[in-house]
């Protein structure tokens, strides 16, 4: 097992984020090894939902959109819930950190709703994903080959569709991080 204490992973998330969805990989890639920091449009906590219309509990990001430098980190983890990803897909810097990523062939995981913000950032037109069944007609119309499974990854892009996929989320997550910093030069 590759060791992933040099993994540095980015979550992007705002308000109305499904808990289980920025949690659950979080503690999966901490437990691996792997740093993780939480980024938001300001500072302050940001309220989880269990659901659409269950508040759960706050995080609080570790910096701001505008701090990130994506060539910082390894990855980037999108988290769903409805309002979150249609709040950060009208963040310019949002999208920008999505497109960075992309151009560099990093990895990036969105599941549930999180990939509109993939939609938004043109960014899946010909890749296959996966999403939660109420937005994969955008996703289509952005150009991607939506299939319905647990977990899609295509090349460097990994999906999923809901709550009751994250542990195959998280293996293809850690799976993918293992095997990026296997093919690293070792310094």
């Amino acid at each position: 097992m590759t060791d992933l204490s040099q993994a540095r992973v980015l979550m992007l998330a705002s308000d109305g984020f499904e808990t289980v969805e920025l949690f659950e990989p979080r503690k999966a890639l901490e437990a691996a090894g792997a740093t993780v920091q939480l980024a938001s449009i300001k500072m302050d906590p940001i309220q989880g939902m269990k659901g659409d219309i269950n508040k759960a509990e706050t995080a609080t990001p570790d910096l701001t959109l505008d701090e990130v430098d994506t060539d910082d980190y390894d990855a980037l983890v999108l988290p769903g819930g409805v309002a979150n990803p249609d709040t950060m897909r009208q963040q310019e810097r949002a999208i920008e950190i999505i497109t960075e990523f992309m151009e560099d062939g990093k990895i990036i995981a969105a599941i549930c709703h999180a990939p509109w913000l993939l939609a938004e950032a043109d960014v899946i037109d010909g890749r296959r994903v996966t999403s939660f069944p109420s937005i994969r007609t955008d996703l289509e119309n952005a150009g991607a080959d939506v299939v319905d499974e647990e977990v899609v990854v295509d090349g460097n892009l990994i999906t999923s569709r809901k709550p009751d996929d994250i542990p195959a989320f998280n293996k293809a997550i850690i799976a993918a991080l293992e095997e990026e910093l296997a093919d690293e030069p070792v310094d």
